[in-house]
């Protein structure tokens, strides 16, 4: 890549308060993310999963869906989750299951041995979220979750 003079480098436009808070709150998501990446591996190693597998487990737990559903509910590309609904269903912690409603697409679903490997999980997770949460005031924590819901819906209508 080439890099012009800095004299060249366009300007960037003037940004409000509002846009130096939300990147403030970009920059802290950066940092909360892989905060809870780390905690997830953990978590999830009690069932014998990875994150990543724990997310696509969870993206089936109350019903059967196609991959590209999963990716879109997890926020995740539809290649990823094949990748890893492949690995579960090898691993017999998911299987695949004939979708009415598209012949080529099937339905990734959980088996029981998936649903063990999440109750293990759940077994730490529940104790571990609800001492976290102890250090946060709730209604701050349910004004979080709203305000996180709206930006995801916002960014999703702006196809960003």
């Amino acid at each position: 890549m080439t890099v012009p003079p800095r004299e060249e480098w366009p300007k960037p436009g003037p940004q409000s308060e509002g846009g130096a808070v939300l990147t403030d709150v970009v920059l802290a998501t950066f940092r909360l993310n892989a905060r809870l990446m780390e905690a997830a591996q953990g978590l999830a190693a009690h069932g014998g999963l990875t994150a990543a597998w724990w997310q696509v487990l969870g993206g089936v737990l109350d019903e059967p869906r196609s991959v590209a559903d999963v990716g879109r509910i997890m926020g995740v590309s539809r290649q990823g989750v094949q990748r890893i609904a492949d690995l579960l269903v090898e691993r017999g912690l998911a299987e695949y299951r004939p979708n009415p409603a598209h012949r080529r697409a099937k339905l990734l679903a959980c088996t029981e041995a998936g649903y063990w490997a999440i109750r293990q999980i759940a077994v730490a997770q529940h104790p571990w979220t609800s001492e976290l949460a102890t250090s946060v005031d709730l209604d701050e924590l349910r004004t979080t979750l709203s305000t996180l819901r709206t930006l995801i819906t916002r960014l999703e209508e702006a196809g960003s």
